[in-house]
């Protein structure tokens, strides 16, 4: 697939093939595992203290002559803990069984439970090839919900890597036709549910991903748009291409981070 190399003002300063990754054949179920497998490492563990609901003295017996027993006083077999106590009267209540207020729980979350799912590494690279060949299909791009210019695909001219500014970053995107879609991308949402109190009030959309081929001024200058990221094409993955397993985001590729991709052979 021969695509055009465009500069900032839009204009064809070449053309380039793109490398064997771009032609790998289109699973999205592939792409829905690979995602998972990276949100599931993601996850924090977490779980009940194995001490907790257990830490106090409980003691039931059920004998007629046992101290601290509970024979003759028409109660359950419960395991109790004793508030106070005159002489062999007992003031207790019922603790450590899982049905008993103060008790544990019955199954608690275990904080040693494996979350991390596995895949494997061919399985991880064919995932990751599939992605790419739909981040340069029109199709499945606007079918994602993305607004793309009219002769999208194309490959931005290496130039773009040295923008040191926010401001050139998104004037750019405005030459390349990309207006709609930042607006789109802005659209900030509040979130709903309990998330709103734990740091993660609004919710974004996702949109162009730039991809260069090393550290440079852009990865820091195009950072702060809404819904932008830079990613160096070493460190791409598939989430990044299918944000929420969903497949088709748009991407902008440099020509140097083709030129890495092709030469290193990346996810080949």
């Amino acid at each position: 697939m021969k695509l055009a190399i465009v500069n900032g003002e839009k204009k064809k300063v070449g053309e380039k093939n793109l490398p064997s990754q771009f032609d790998e054949s289109y699973r999205p179920d592939l792409i829905k595992r690979a995602v998972h497998a990276l949100q599931s490492a993601a996850r924090q563990v977490y779980g009940a203290s194995p001490n907790a609901g257990l830490v106090h003295s409980t003691k039931v017996s059920k004998r007629r002559r046992d101290y601290r027993g509970c024979y003759g006083f028409g109660i359950s077999r419960v395991a109790r803990k004793i508030h106070s106590r005159r002489g062999t009267r007992m003031s207790w209540i019922g603790a450590f069984s899982p049905q008993t207020r103060g008790g544990r729980r019955a199954h608690p979350p275990k904080a040693d439970k494996l979350l991390t799912q596995k895949i494997n590494a061919q399985e991880k690279n064919k995932a990751l090839r599939s992605a790419l060949s739909a981040s340069v299909c029109k199709e499945i791009i606007m079918q994602r919900g993305h607004l793309l210019p009219q002769d999208f695909p194309f490959i931005l001219d290496s130039s773009f890597e040295q923008i040191t500014k926010t401001e050139e970053v998104k004037q750019l995107l405005l030459n390349l036709g990309f207006a709609d879609e930042l607006e789109r991308a802005s659209v900030k949402k509040i979130r709903a549910g309990k998330g709103k109190m734990r740091g993660r009030r609004y919710r974004l959309r996702k949109g162009p991903l730039f991809v260069v081929s090393g550290k440079c001024p852009l990865l820091k200058s195009g950072n702060n748009l809404p819904g932008v990221e830079i990613v160096e094409v070493k460190a791409l993955n598939t989430e990044l291409l299918a944000p929420g397993t969903q497949p088709g985001r748009v991407a902008l590729w440099t020509e140097k981070a083709v030129e890495v991709l092709e030469k290193e052979k990346l996810f080949a």
